[in-house]
């Protein structure tokens, strides 16, 4: 048996989706542990481009998903999806966790009522698809389970509730036309149709790893957009670290045998808050255009900048990384130096250490050292290049890798040098060997 989180080790959007889609061919079970459709991941296989925002990117490989607790669903979101699969003629064996909340359009007008009230200077840059507001409400203890949802009464008895204190709470800001009837006469066409999938995660996945089975949990967002130990407030609302898993889907901490923290070669974000290894211009434009830097959710032209150490010290550490993957590590190429921050210039200061207090990492500026690039690969080149190894890549780009390994604390599980499967180097199957128990 073997259970194996992987993890972004920055902003998000680190290529999780890929990484898992490889892994989820050798897993039994695939199981996203947090966030909601805030959360966009990509996989291309056979030609074809997926974009998913709810179901586990390891549904291509047809095995069992899992929708855990820890999870945030928009019912119409999720139904789109598994519609557009259809299409690929795939019917997902999908388990939705009666413990799951469920997002509601009153979270929708929350969230953006919030960023505008909140302003430049404390808005979190949301998506505003009501992630934020939704957790809240499962926090304050008031919020609507998917076990809620399946029971037409209780959903519509709650649902006048929660009406009755949105009211209260966001007033005119309600559409006219939103009122807990109309709600619920759209909602529980959706509870009807997903009803089939509801089933306890919990105990299946720890069954599961009991009898054997490799499961792997996939997370979403990256480390320092974490509720409790990212960059808070310009972060997220839920635990989108390795610890998240367990408490996301219910499986103790002992269960687990590889974290793998998915390191993009260079650093990119979406939304507000300080990046200090940030570049500007035509050389942002550069990199944006060929590593392709736009948001699946939103569309959103992604921030972009050189790797930052600091960080990623600190959330491989946080994570307890056993290995990590690589992603976009082709793009670098297209500079003659490649820059990586390994330290920050805080009032003169050097730091090392990530400062999270939130004004001193708006002050950083980063302390470079620089190394060299190396010779661009076409794509037809680079699938040469793979079946002989890591050995046979160039010199200056394994260089950087072991940098990276450096940086980490820990040994390159896999290198990817493009979107396909085929663009992928496994230096390590993470399934290979589960802990003896």
């Amino acid at each position: 048996m073997a259970g194996v989180v992987v993890v972004g080790l920055q902003w998000g959007d680190e290529g999780k989706g890929k990484v898992v889609d490889f892994y989820a061919q050798q897993a039994d079970m695939v199981v996203r542990f947090n966030g909601g459709n805030n959360a966009g991941h990509t996989v291309i296989v056979a030609g074809e481009t997926h974009k998913f925002h709810l179901i586990p990117s390891g549904v291509l490989s047809g095995k069992h998903i899992f929708l855990a607790a820890g999870v945030v669903i928009d019912p119409k979101v999720l139904i789109e999806e598994l519609d557009n699969l259809l299409k690929y003629k795939i019917d997902p064996k999908l388990t939705i966790s009666p413990s799951a909340h469920v997002i509601l359009p009153y979270h929708r007008v929350e969230d953006g009522a919030q960023e505008i009230i909140k302003g430049g200077q404390f808005s979190a840059g949301t998506t505003k698809r009501g992630i934020g507001p939704c957790y809240s409400d499962k926090a304050a203890r008031f919020g609507v389970r998917i076990e809620d949802f399946m029971d037409d009464a209780k959903f519509k008895k709650k649902l006048e509730m929660i009406d009755s204190i949105k009211r209260k709470s966001l007033g005119n800001l309600i559409p006219a036309d939103m009122t807990a009837d109309s709600v619920f006469k759209e909602y529980v066409g959706y509870a009807h149709r997903l009803k089939k999938y509801i089933g306890s995660v919990t105990m299946t996945v720890n069954d599961g790893l009991m009898e054997g089975k490799n499961v792997l949990f996939e997370g979403a967002q990256g480390a320092m957009l974490d509720i409790d130990h990212g960059l808070y407030p310009r972060g997220t609302s839920s635990s989108c670290i390795s610890g998240g898993a367990c408490t996301g889907v219910g499986v103790g901490p002992t269960r687990i045998d590889e974290v793998v923290g998915v390191v993009k070669a260079y650093t990119s974000r979406v939304g507000d808050g300080p990046v200090p290894t940030e570049i500007f211009g035509d050389e942002a434009k550069k990199l944006q255009e060929k590593g392709g830097e736009y948001g699946t959710t939103t569309g959103r032209t992604r921030r972009v900048g050189w790797l930052d150490a600091v960080n990623l010290r600190y959330t491989s550490a946080l994570n307890g990384v056993t290995g990590f993957a690589i992603t976009k590590l082709d793009i670098l190429c297209m500079f003659p130096k490649i820059k990586i921050c390994t330290a920050y210039d805080v009032d003169g200061k050097r730091v090392t250490v990530h400062p999270l207090y939130y004004p001193e990492f708006e002050k950083a500026k980063p302390i470079y050292e620089e190394m060299p690039s190396w010779k661009e690969c076409t794509n037809a080149e680079w699938r040469e290049i793979i079946p002989q190894g890591f050995a046979a890549f160039p010199k200056n780009c394994k260089r950087y890798v072991k940098r990276v390994s450096e940086i980490c604390n820990a040994k390159p599980y896999m290198i990817s040098v493009g979107p396909a499967r085929e663009d992928t180097l496994i230096l390590k199957d993470v399934f290979a060997k589960g802990k003896k128990r």
